[in-house]
């Protein structure tokens, strides 16, 4: 096990110029107990000397990166943040500090930006997320309840790991603040919440995948 208490893992595709801000902003965070895992998922041109750990592989996907990321990292918190993602830099402190306090928790989620829209987010409900994916990927998490990214589904990963892990009986705590931004047009730009999302039928489909795989 490494000495690094948490683990951050972040999949690209395509993202040099994004993915140099993320790092800048990892880089000033006043928590530095940390390992950063790159996986480049089959870019275009590979991800060169970033001054962190680079797993270069064939095109699979996020989930699939993320997984990867996953089975290499030795963290005993594990953060999956995605190329577009800007953390504040108080965020990995924050976040460590609440799950250390909190044992009975399983993972960290917070408020953030997408773009210009804030998601000011709420307490952990459970109906709630049974009804709506509402939390975001970039959760601190603890390692021994990370459940794996289902590399099948084509959208809404990240609700189903929450769903996955809320059967297991895993639950969440929400931090009131806007802990990070994540930049519009990157490869976040397909998470949306239902209510943007209602005319969508793409995502419609893949909210009925999601369901049906949990019987809600």
């Amino acid at each position: 096990m490494s000495s690094s208490k948490t683990s951050i893992i972040i999949p690209v595709y395509n993202r040099a110029k994004e993915l140099a801000e993320c790092l800048e902003s990892i880089k000033n965070q006043t928590f530095q107990n940390y390992e950063i895992i790159i996986v480049d998922d089959g870019s275009d041109e590979p991800v060169g000397d970033v001054g962190f750990r680079v797993i270069r592989q064939e095109n699979k996907g996020a989930p699939a990166a993320r997984n990867r990321g996953f089975a290499e990292s030795r963290g005993r918190y594990v953060i999956f943040c995605d190329a577009d993602v800007v953390m504040r830099p108080d965020m990995l402190e924050k976040m460590n500090n609440i799950l250390d306090e909190n044992p009975d928790v399983s993972y960290i989620y917070s408020s953030f930006k997408f773009g210009w829209k804030k998601f000011k987010l709420w307490e952990f409900d459970a109906e709630k997320l049974r009804d709506i994916p509402y939390i975001h990927t970039t959760s601190l998490m603890r390692r021994e309840h990370f459940s794996g990214f289902d590399e099948s589904l084509k959208r809404l990963q990240d609700w189903n790991l929450w769903l996955t892990m809320l059967e297991k009986g895993y639950r969440g705590k929400w931090i009131d603040e806007v802990l990070f931004i994540v930049k519009s047009g990157g490869t976040m730009s397909k998470w949306l919440p239902s209510f943007f999302s209602k005319f969508d039928a793409k995502y419609q489909d893949a909210v009925k995948i999601v369901k049906q795989k949990h019987n809600i």
